[in-house]
């Protein structure tokens, strides 16, 4: 019996389908309904009962699987443990990551992290939406926002002050605003996501709360294509620093309303489970760490945000 035909067997299991366990798994549903078979034949037992229009466990495969699937946890522990004493870094890494901050910063550290370790391979999904664990092929997901999900291991890397940004140009041609209310009179840069579009502004002057809401005539699903607008002058943009950071280096954005800071967030790796956090994992969650707060603290040493923020 093949260690990796059991584990399509439990992937079939979670998702009580060959059809979905094939496409999440990256393989033909020919090959997925094999592996079915030849465990099913090598036991002398059905795992699963089927019918034209559903699959789930038979009693058998309630008894078996759950068995089947500590055995592997162990023999992929033991994997793990063999591999750290032997400080071998290699496998796949499966990461999802926003638009803007994965494009623009995390692929240039990933590039690097891959130089270092060479026996790694790397699969990216680059999306504004949460990524879903149980349906999605991915190991971990690189977000803004404490995980809000149970039965997910998360890391915080660091906090993230967000800024209110606007090319030079802009300012230049529609004036600089210096209160919250003041954002009534332009032009918005807006972020949606599932239809849902994001323009209630909250803003935090270190007594009061002040929430706006704004308007303007851009929006996208796309952090990035927010970023860009910014930076070409169209408009008024609330960004993380982070996303930001190039072109507040670059002094192609400057940040507004100093005073009345955008409510900041928080970076987070999420996993799915423990059996995800591999060496490889490990050392990527310390370099993304460090990588952060370096740019952060780059931001802080050009007087672009304050360091108080970071904490």
């Amino acid at each position: 019996m093949q260690i990796n035909d059991l584990k399509i067997v439990l992937k079939v299991a979670e998702l009580r389908s060959i059809t979905a366990a094939a496409t999440q798994l990256d393989m033909q549903v020919a090959a997925a309904s094999a592996a079915v078979k030849r465990v099913e034949r090598t036991l002398g037992i059905e795992l699963f009962v089927r019918t034209t229009r559903s699959l789930r466990l038979s009693s058998a495969g309630e008894r078996y699987l759950p068995q089947c699937e500590q055995a592997l946890q162990m023999l992929e522990q033991a994997k793990r443990n063999v591999k750290e004493g032997l400080d071998v870094i290699d496998g796949e890494l499966r990461i999802s990551m926003s638009s803007d901050l994965g494009r623009n910063r995390v692929l240039p550290w990933l590039d690097e992290f891959m130089d270092a370790y060479p026996s790694v391979s790397l699969r990216t999904s680059v999306s504004d939406s949460n990524v879903d664990f149980y349906r999605d092929s991915i190991d971990m997901a690189l977000r803004y926002g404490s995980p809000g999900e149970a039965n997910v291991f998360g890391f915080k890397l660091c906090n993230v002050p967000r800024l209110l940004c606007a090319a030079p140009s802009y300012l230049e041609k529609y004036g600089v605003p210096s209160h919250p209310k003041d954002l009534k009179g332009h032009n918005a840069l807006l972020f949606q996501l599932q239809n849902i579009l994001h323009d209630v502004w909250e803003f935090d002057d270190g007594q009061n709360k002040h929430k706006v809401k704004v308007s303007g005539n851009r929006a996208s699903d796309d952090a990035e294509l927010v970023r860009r607008w910014c930076a070409a002058g169209k408009g008024i943009a609330a960004k993380s620093a982070l996303d930001m950071s190039g072109d507040l280096l670059e002094g192609k954005v400057v940040p507004l309303m100093e005073d009345y800071p955008p409510i900041s967030s928080e970076l987070w790796l999420v996993f799915p489970s423990r059996q995800s956090i591999t060496p490889a994992a490990r050392l990527l969650r310390e370099m993304l760490k460090d990588k952060c707060e370096a740019l952060l603290n780059q931001l802080v040493e050009q007087d672009i945000i304050k360091s108080s923020r970071l904490s």
